[in-house]
């Protein structure tokens, strides 16, 4: 089924929920993100006509009232910025804030075990160590520890065609 809501977590440019937003002609976009970048994202989707279905929550994910009862959640290209203790402080938010049965959608870079393999992923593992104070691109296994501490029921990797990047899929147990 379609989700008729969804928040869109540091939505930056807004594009993911824009996108979700004309694919879904029922959904409604809740943007979360800095204020100042929420101005951005706002224009962006007024200009692809989802302006009217488009909100912002402006506010650190971390500490927001993120509400609760959405279908469906975005989170893309966070959690590298973080440690794993602060990944799943924020993925129990998320939770908590999905309906039973919503799911989560994870975009991130995601190395094989290896972490030499392949290869945008795993030097994306070297600029976190470089740029942030913990983050990483976090395995397969490590994001799957991290979703099912927060209390997901399963998660899904997929691949995402002519993108160095990986989609999780997450569902809230029912």
């Amino acid at each position: 089924a379609a989700p008729r809501l969804v928040l869109d977590v540091a939505a930056g440019h807004g594009m993911f929920g824009i996108a979700v937003a004309r694919r879904c002609l029922e959904a409604k976009i809740v943007a979360q993100d800095w204020a100042g970048v929420l101005k951005f994202a706002s224009r962006n989707a007024a200009k692809a006509g989802v302006g009217d279905r488009y909100s912002q929550l402006p506010g650190d994910a971390f500490t927001v009232d993120l509400g609760s009862a959405y279908d469906a959640i975005l989170l893309t290209n966070l959690l590298h910025h973080f440690s794993v203790a602060q990944c799943e402080t924020l993925l129990k938010r998320l939770h908590a804030a999905l309906r039973p049965g919503g799911v989560l959608l994870t975009l991130e870079f995601v190395p094989n075990a290896d972490r030499i393999s392949p290869p945008i992923p795993a030097s994306f593992s070297l600029m976190m160590l470089g740029l942030t104070a913990e983050g990483d691109a976090y395995t397969t296994s490590e994001f799957d520890r991290m979703l099912n501490a927060a209390g997901f029921a399963s998660n899904e990797l997929v691949n995402v065609p002519m993108s160095p990047q990986q989609l999780i899929i997450s569902k809230r147990k029912a």
